[in-house]
């Protein structure tokens, strides 16, 4: 049996014992000490924020970035419809309604176009329309440009989902720097991992003072236990902040193997019939960190007269399991899932189309070139069945 190749592992290095032996040395395993304060530091001087909260994971930040713009019950969070799960559920946990908007096809992320259809229609209908939450999906840079204008056009604060883009820029600023409240996942499976965790980066010394109030059980200043407000057991332990650490010294390296891995695969899918790799081009001045590299199957019906395919993302996805193969579909629209059938979405044709049509490769830093080709033989066999 062949190794497994999976999609995006984390990958390790020598610099986060270095941090974890000290940590351990000292007895600084809770959620409190050097480790923690040091990796915020890294955080903001890498993004050029003023501060950062780390926290046990991205969704948790988005609920409390939520929070900080004052998002409850009643109110309307737009929010792309394309994206993971974890992206919206944090606007129900404030007893809020998403609203989804379609993505665009340049880079897949929020329309514009359909953003500003979405907002004057709500306003219309007398909702009150609390935040703009945007993603950047796969660590593709959004159309910050044209999307943040909107924002400000109509005195919506945003809040930026940046969970797959650590290292990502736009116009040579670093993705998670855009936002009021902007957040980053360090999950398993992402670009930088702390086994599980996140962060809430933020430039207003307030809103860092009321998140890191609220993630640490919301303790009142007493020699006792006093509570006026609730609060969430959201904090990152110095452990895993350790990783983190270590993980930052490695940073650029992990996103310049990450477009290796990209390139090779789009010169090398290139002859593929009815598969290509997108979305191909970042946006002028903009850097993807290319977290995951994905690709487009073009039916077999005629579609803008290119090459077609009758193999689907599930029967390659299934062809590349028998080669001990992870990839995985694009995400599913939210608002095709069951747990938003009530939500208001705003388009929709580009998404599903993207979903249906799309796959994600292998794309770990630790892949070797023969990982590679591995996936691109199973590939060619894939569409040849």
């Amino acid at each position: 049996m062949l190794d497994r190749i999976y999609l995006s592992p984390p990958h390790l290095g020598r610099h986060e014992l270095n941090y974890l032996h000290k940590a351990v040395e000292d007895n600084w395993v809770a959620p409190a000490g050097p480790n923690l304060t040091g990796f915020e530091a890294d955080l903001c001087t890498f993004t050029g924020v003023g501060h950062a909260v780390a926290l046990h994971s991205g969704t948790a930040a988005i609920h409390l970035g939520l929070r900080l713009l004052g998002v409850g019950p009643g109110d309307e969070v737009l929010c792309p419809s394309f994206t993971f799960v974890a992206t919206a559920n944090p606007i129900g946990y404030c007893g809020a309604t998403p609203v989804f908007v379609d993505s665009e096809a340049d880079t897949w992320n929020m329309c514009p176009v359909r953003l500003r259809e979405a907002i004057t229609d709500r306003l219309s209908k007398g909702k009150k329309l609390k935040a703009l939450l945007l993603v950047h999906l796969y660590g593709m840079p959004a159309k910050l440009d044209e999307l943040l204008a909107i924002a400000q056009e109509f005195d919506l604060p945003v809040l930026e989902d940046a969970a797959e883009a650590l290292g990502s820029r736009y116009q040579g600023r670093p993705l998670g720097s855009f936002g009021e409240v902007s957040v980053f996942s360090f999950n398993g499976n992402k670009i930088l991992t702390t086994s599980g965790g996140g962060a809430l980066l933020t430039n207003r010394a307030d809103y860092a003072a009321k998140a890191l109030f609220w993630a640490t059980q919301a303790k009142d200043a007493a020699p006792h236990y006093q509570h006026s407000e609730v609060g969430y057991n959201y904090r990152l332990s110095n452990l895993l902040a350790g990783i983190g650490r270590g993980q930052m010294e490695l940073l650029e390296d992990r996103v310049k193997r990450r477009s290796e891995i990209f390139t090779w695969y789009k010169e090398n899918l290139a002859g593929l019939p009815g598969l290509s790799v997108a979305p191909a081009t970042e946006l002028p001045g903009s850097r993807a960190n290319r977290w995951l590299t994905t690709v487009l199957l073009n039916p077999a019906e005629p579609k803008d007269g290119a090459s077609q395919t009758s193999a689907t993302p599930e029967s390659l996805r299934q062809h590349l399991e028998t080669r001990n193969i992870e990839s995985r579909p694009l995400w599913k629209p939210l608002h095709q899932q069951p747990l938003f059938a009530d939500a208001p979405m705003y388009g929709g044709a580009v998404c599903e189309d993207l979903f249906a049509r799309g796959l994600c490769l292998p794309s770990g830093t630790a892949m070797t070139d023969d990982d590679q080709r591995r996936v691109a033989k199973a590939l060619r066999e894939g569409l040849a069945a």
